[in-house]
């Protein structure tokens, strides 16, 4: 191998020179490259202090907030725990106060649990267990249904509940009231959150309750009087002149006629009815000045006796309706004129009788009276009682007997009518007196009204004398009544006479009359009347006088030919001295009886006379007594359509205010069976109490065909009955006859 030649020393320097220069190259590369690198380092040094201090910065506000953010945390624990503190108290105060009211409350979760209640919900439980938190609301009721706290009332246990889930689970919750077991009452308030959380109330109402129920009964009572009141006032018109048709007529009857025992009947009913009317017309008035404190008494001297008699003479008329007997038990010697106010003292007693009557629908009416002088001036204590044998007064019922407006409301009275105000002013009337008033009543009994008064006799006093002249010197008394036979035998016992009673016809007709001076015989008994007894007295041989004693005397006056051989007849009750004048005058009376000759037959007009009222009855026939006319009366509207087929009258007076069947729809099937059977219309005349306007315009609608307003006028009704006297009868009677 060839061996290389060595190097030279240039070559060597200049490889050396092209070394350094290289390195030099290097080294001035690798200084540009320190140099860059010097200034990236400076910027990043400068970048990476401008770090350090914006992060020292960051720190230090870092750390101020911290600082006070750990201050606000202090605080908020501090207000936290204050916050939770009164939270604490507020929740204890508050369920304090829950606990404290009476009603209850309760809270249920939206599953219907019970979450909390306070001891007035619980205490509805009645101490039942399992009522406590978590108890479903359904449970409750469940248990409320089985324990029976809850009165369902017709409710069955399965409907109840679910009618009460069904109002859990509404959409709005209505109150609703529960009565429990114990008569308490509860009302239900419930209302359901947001959250589905329900608030339940239970409020007690009992109270409330009792105080709505007497608001309605103080209501109902309040519109009972007002309604009272209006048909009071209604029927003023015709309470007033029912009566006024008494007044009128007795009047017309009293100015044309002489004053015989007759006419003496008849001015007794005109007082009577007068005063009858007063009373009715005065009630009101009466009350009204009694509440305002400005009725005056006006004392005078007065008979007590008589005025007892003549109300009992006004009443007998409807007490004869009804076949009761009206019965005085007057002291005999007891004085009978006193100083008091009369009309005062009439109202009392009207009142008093005639709620006897009302309320008697067979037996008796007493009207006792005794009493005493007292030891100290001329005053007497006088005891007045009215005994009945009526449907009675329950016991709960006497203390409302004489409230204002009131009546005993029951099955047995309710088709008895009045105002309501008559034993409310008798109680005021008598206690004005200075007097006491009572009442004792046992159901289907019976009751027994009593007043007691003191006041002064008339002085000087009138002595009584009730002894008899020796031509009589005993008595037979006939009569069904045991008390009537009392009363008779105490009064002519009193007189000096020997009496024997008999409760019967046949039991006195079997003994021997003749043996008596003096037979007083009742003519209204079931088995055998007064006439039936004379004769057969008279059949035996008896010549014995005799009174006939009668409720209803003008009964009797279509029977003046059987009268003969009776002495008198006299009207029930009588009093003391009209029984005393009768006697004395015995002997001469029975040497003047005469019969009267009996009318010659002739045609006659008949008349048809619709009227319910008896003593309206009495009336009218006593207004045409003058004529000879055949009058027919019926007693309601259905009687008289029955009659007017039979009686086929010339002239109807149709009474319009009558019960069952009134007067234009009487007229109404008149005219219809008129139209039927082809008959020529009768003129028929409406007879009413009502005159207000427009009334007459209704009575001739339905058919009839002119009206005379009550209380009637004789002349009226004459001149009615003159302008439709058939061709070819005379209706004056001979003796009255023109010219």
């Amino acid at each position: 191998m060839k061996k290389a030649p060595n190097p030279s020393l240039q070559e060597m320097l200049a490889t050396e020179r092209r070394a350094r220069l290289a390195a030099e190259q290097l080294l001035e590369s690798k200084h540009a490259e320190l140099t860059r690198a010097n200034r990236r380092l400076g910027m990043h040094a400068r970048q990476l202090t401008d770090e350090i201090l914006q992060q020292r910065r960051e720190v230090r506000e870092v750390r101020s907030e911290a600082a006070a953010l750990k201050g606000q945390a202090s605080q908020a624990q501090k207000d936290l725990e204050r916050a939770h503190r009164q939270a604490t108290v507020a929740e204890r105060r508050l369920w304090d106060a829950l606990e404290t009211i009476q009603d209850g409350f309760a809270v249920f979760n939206r599953r219907d649990q019970l979450l909390i209640a306070n001891r007035a919900y619980l205490s509805l439980f009645d101490g039942l267990d399992g009522i406590r938190p978590g108890i479903t609301y359904g449970e409750l009721l469940q248990l409320l249904v089985d324990e029976g706290v809850v009165d369902i009332g017709a409710e069955t246990p399965g409907s109840w509940l679910d009618m009460m889930l069904e109002r859990w689970h509404g959409d709005r919750i209505e109150p609703m009231v529960l009565r429990l077991w114990n008569d308490t009452y509860v009302k239900l308030m419930d209302r359901r959150g947001q959250d589905g959380d329900l608030v339940s109330l239970v409020l007690d109402i009992t109270d409330t309750i009792r105080y709505e129920r007497e608001i309605e009964d103080a209501r109902q009572r309040a519109e009972a009087a007002a309604r009272a009141k209006a048909a009071f006032l209604a029927n003023m018109s015709h309470e007033i002149r029912t009566p006024m048709n008494g007044v009128v007529g007795m009047s017309d009857l009293l100015i044309e006629s002489d004053l015989d025992e007759e006419q003496r009947l008849y001015a007794e009913t005109i007082k009577n009815s007068a005063e009858a009317l007063l009373v009715i017309i005065n009630d009101v008035l009466d009350y009204s000045k009694i509440e305002a404190e400005k009725l005056v008494l006006h004392p005078e001297p007065f008979d007590l006796e008589r005025a007892i008699h003549e109300i009992l003479v006004l009443l007998q008329s409807s007490a004869g309706e009804k076949g009761l007997d009206l019965l005085v038990d007057y002291d005999m010697f007891l004085p009978t004129r006193f100083v008091a106010d009369p009309g005062r003292i009439r109202q009392i007693l009207t009142n008093l009788i005639g709620n006897a009557v009302k309320f008697t629908v067979t037996g008796h009416v007493l009207v006792r009276v005794t009493g005493y002088h007292q030891e100290d001036g001329p005053f007497f204590n006088l005891h007045v009682t009215v005994e009945d044998t009526g449907i009675g007064i329950a016991a709960d019922k006497l203390g409302l007997i004489f409230g204002e407006f009131s009546q005993v409301e029951d099955e047995r009275n309710r088709k008895f009518e009045g105002t309501g105000l008559g034993l409310a002013i008798t109680q005021q009337l008598v206690g004005m007196m200075g007097g006491e008033i009572w009442v004792d009543s046992v159901p289907g009994e019976g009751s027994c009204f009593g007043f007691q008064l003191t006041i002064p006799e008339v002085e000087p006093p009138v002595a009584t004398d009730f002894s008899l002249p020796g031509g009589l010197h005993s008595a037979m008394v006939v009569d069904d009544l045991p008390i009537n036979r009392m009363i008779l035998e105490k009064q002519l016992t009193a007189m000096g006479l020997r009496v024997a009673t008999y409760r019967s016809a046949m039991a006195a007709l079997n003994d021997d009359p003749g043996r008596f001076d003096l037979v007083l015989f009742d003519n209204d008994m079931a088995e055998m009347d007064g006439l039936a007894f004379a004769a057969r007295l008279r059949a035996k041989g008896g010549a014995n006088p005799v009174i006939l004693m009668t409720a209803n005397p003008s009964h009797l006056d279509a029977h003046e030919a059987d009268l003969q051989g009776i002495f008198a007849v006299v009207q029930k009750p009588m009093l003391r001295r009209d029984l005393h004048l009768r006697l004395h005058e015995l002997a001469d009376a029975i040497s003047a009886a005469a019969a009267r000759p009996a009318p010659a037959a002739r045609p006659r007009m008949r008349l048809l006379a619709a009227e319910d009222n008896k003593t309206n009855q009495l009336v009218f026939s006593k207004m045409i007594k003058q004529l000879d006319l055949d009058v027919t009366f019926a007693n309601d509207g259905i009687e008289a359509v029955e009659l007017f087929r039979s009686v086929a009258p010339h002239l109807v007076f149709m009474d319009i205010s009558m019960p069952q069947m009134d007067g234009k729809e009487a007229t109404r099937r008149i005219r219809e069976i008129e139209a039927r059977d082809g008959l020529e219309r009768t003129p028929i005349c409406a007879l009413t109490a009502h005159a207000m306007e427009g009334d007459d315009q209704g009575i001739l609608e339905a058919g009839l065909d002119f009206y005379l307003t009550k209380p009637l006028r004789r002349q009226e009704i004459l001149d009615r009955i003159r302008a439709h006297v058939p061709e070819g009868i005379e209706i004056d009677r001979p003796e009255e006859a023109p010219g």
